[in-house]
């Protein structure tokens, strides 16, 4: 079977645009879209402290086979976003250390993967970031096919070639690519709503009354 490319053309960020997302948080920036578009607690980094956040491009694996990921790798521009739905399959490892060896060398941002990792250890230890459902020793296949740069579901978001992806220890948020400056506008906006919360916190003030809780009513047993 073939790996199928789709034709896409998507806007991509200047890096000053990219700068300004730099320290974003995962958790405040799916507030920021409804408290949507977070990827399900399965999608976790391999280790707590990596960060990611660059544009996306997406991959759809066959299970168990990683042909579309390799393929990936000759067309990713430096600064992007490996996004792969490889069904969540636990059974087979989709990536590793050999690739992920050679996505440091085309200055590929990170992977997010619906699926399984093996190497945990060494993609660690080069700090490359890596959010996974899972590793297992099993290797993959290769030549079942799959595909690139089309819409995919992953950890239970579409995502779409251009989307930014910002990730952190809480998991993985989407922001659609025609929501990035509004979203930016909103996030900038909630941090300093927050500021001002922790300042009343401080001045004595508690949660229930910075977000208007209802008041307690005493009831009768």
């Amino acid at each position: 079977m073939a790996v199928y490319l789709h034709e896409t053309a998507f806007r991509r960020l200047s890096e000053t645009e990219l700068q300004a997302w730099a320290d974003a948080e995962a958790a405040a920036v799916s507030d920021c879209l409804e408290r949507s578009m977070a990827m399900d607690g399965g999608l976790a980094p391999l280790d707590r402290s990596m960060r990611l956040v660059g544009q996306a491009r997406t991959v759809r694996c066959m299970v168990g086979d990683n042909s579309a990921l390799h393929a990936a790798l000759t067309r990713v521009q430096p600064g992007e976003v490996l996004v792969a739905d490889a069904g969540g399959f636990l059974g087979t490892a989709v990536w590793g250390g050999l690739m992920t060896q050679a996505s440091l060398r085309k200055g590929l941002a990170g992977l997010v993967l619906d699926g399984a990792v093996r190497d945990r250890a060494e993609i660690v230890e080069h700090n490359f970031p890596c959010f996974a459902r899972g590793s297992v020793p099993a290797g993959p296949h290769k030549g079942f096919g799959g595909a690139i740069d089309g819409p995919i579901a992953c950890g239970g978001v579409a995502v779409h070639p251009g989307d930014l992806i910002v990730a952190d220890g809480d998991g993985v948020t989407v922001v659609p690519l025609d929501r990035v400056e509004a979203t930016l506008a909103a996030y900038k906006a909630l941090k300093e709503k927050e500021a001002k919360a922790l300042a009343a916190l401080e001045a004595g003030g508690t949660l229930a009354e910075i977000y208007g809780v209802p008041e307690i009513k005493q009831v009768r047993d």
